[in-house]
């Protein structure tokens, strides 16, 4: 790409991850490699660009500086853009950077963006009537444990006692996950799903929470961050999938980490990124 590239700029305000230091190292990191950030977004105090303010701005290149729930958002908005999106690990877990950039760091990605190193990539993605997944999507009464992770994030140590409390009780009480259609893995179902959604195929993890030490596991993945390092069974591939409650068929899920609630069983389908993404990892 050309130096003196400019970039609009998407980061969250409400992110530990977005203070001023880190958009300022940003910046000058952009800066010393000819990549100039021109615009500005600071969501969700700002509404989100739309193609057709880029495109009346000039812009052809959109950085988003933010976690995947932040990301989703963004790249629903865009929908349709004709420009390239570069998605930059501002967030706790990053799994749609990772996705498109492996285990490189940002400084390595922003070398590849500014040698053109980069090549344009519309990765499969998971819709669904509550919503599009570009990272993953969790399902089913485990959740709760999306609280416990927060409180985490935000070092509420009450928080997360309380929280932790919470999920214990909700993923041993709550109403189990299945999978309606195709029928994979145990009809009584099971405390949390994910679905991961790959180029081809959409992957299915089931986890489990039924004992001591199955709890004592996903503590410790707890306190690493990363809560979907527990225990799983992998139940396979699909394009399609429905999901249910074992016994009144609705489900608490995250799309992407965001929270969301269905009433019904709902399906799931592998579709396509609707805007170009910038990644250095081949299709998966």
């Amino acid at each position: 790409m050309a130096s003196d590239r400019l970039i609009w700029l998407i980061h969250n305000d409400s992110s530990g991850s977005n203070d001023r230091e880190a958009l300022d190292g940003l910046g000058r990191a952009c800066e010393d490699r000819g990549l100039r950030i021109a615009w500005r977004t600071s969501f969700p105090t700002e509404e989100l660009p739309t193609p057709a303010m880029l495109d009346a701005a000039g812009a052809d290149l959109v950085a988003i500086f933010a976690g995947d729930g932040t990301v989703n958002a963004a790249l629903d908005a865009l929908s349709g853009w004709s420009g390239a999106v570069l998605v930059l690990p501002g967030g706790t877990m990053n799994l749609l950077y990772h996705r498109l950039f492996g285990e490189q760091d940002m400084d390595q990605v922003l070398d590849a963006v500014a040698a053109a190193r980069v090549h344009r990539r519309r990765p499969g993605i998971i819709a669904s009537p509550l919503g599009n997944a570009y990272a993953d999507l969790l399902a089913g009464p485990g959740t709760s444990w999306n609280e416990v992770r927060e409180a985490m994030r935000k070092v509420d140590v009450a928080s997360v006692a309380s929280e932790t409390r919470a999920a214990f009780s909700e993923t041993l009480g709550g109403d189990p996950v299945r999978c309606q259609e195709p029928p994979l893995g145990r009809v009584e179902g099971y405390p949390m799903l994910q679905l991961q959604p790959y180029d081809q195929h959409i992957a299915v993890k089931a986890y489990h929470a039924e004992t001591a030490e199955r709890f004592v596991e996903q503590l410790v993945s707890l306190v690493n961050r990363d809560f979907r390092s527990g225990p799983y069974d992998d139940l396979g591939t699909t394009d399609r999938l429905v999901l249910a409650g074992v016994a009144r068929e609705g489900l608490d899920l995250l799309l992407d980490g965001e929270p969301a609630t269905t009433r019904a069983a709902c399906e799931f389908v592998l579709a396509r990124c609707q805007v170009d993404l910038l990644a250095s990892v081949a299709d998966d």
